[in-house]
């Protein structure tokens, strides 16, 4: 039995974070990610974060449950998952010659009382998109799961001038932050449990 929970169904996130560990098992949560009016656009990732990793965590206290949420951010606007390819199109000519923020929240937990929450920022920039680029990225079938309605790791990479911060964030996971900040945790409960 595995010690680590990835509380996320995304093929990416579960690459990514065997870039870490090979030993976690995986416990997509079926959340809801409506974000309450209250909740200000900066803190909309680890917001959801926490949600995830909190609902896996009360049913395995005695396991670290990593939740994470990956939100592209333009303006002020939260951009997520399309609705349909109209909507995607719109998106993406929003982002088109512009920069923007892609932001992931991740949340450790261990039981209800162990919590180390932490936010990843990255800049992203895209080239001025023609109308004919956007609908031949939209023919390839890959926008509509991804918040922005892109993937970077795959053919929306071609869309990329440049990128400030960290590349796998983008993705869907903090690979190198997460890896550290995933030791100092495991550290904590041992130290705690040896009490």
């Amino acid at each position: 039995m595995s010690e680590i929970i990835l509380a996320s169904g995304s093929p990416r996130r579960r690459e990514l974070l065997k870039f870490i560990t090979e030993d976690f098992e995986v416990c997509p949560v079926d959340a809801d990610e409506t974000i309450p009016e209250h909740i200000d656009t900066a803190h909309a990732t680890i917001f959801l974060a926490i949600m995830k990793a909190s609902a896996c965590a009360e049913k395995n206290p005695d396991k670290i449950v990593i939740g994470c949420d990956t939100t592209v951010i333009l303006d002020g606007e939260i951009m997520g998952k399309p609705k349909n390819r109209e909507h995607a199109f719109q998106m993406l000519r929003k982002l088109s010659g512009r920069k923007h923020f892609v932001s992931t929240g991740v949340s450790l937990q261990y039981g209800t009382n162990l919590v180390h929450n932490l936010t990843c920022v990255t800049q992203v920039e895209f080239y001025e998109l023609s109308d004919e680029e956007i609908n031949a990225y939209l023919d390839t079938g890959e926008p509509f799961d991804k918040a922005g309605a892109y993937g970077i790791q795959g053919k929306g990479s071609l869309l990329v001038k440049g990128i400030e911060g960290d590349y796998f964030n983008v993705v869907g996971l903090p690979v190198a932050t997460l890896s550290r900040e995933l030791k100092n945790f495991q550290l904590k409960i041992r130290n705690r449990n040896h009490l």
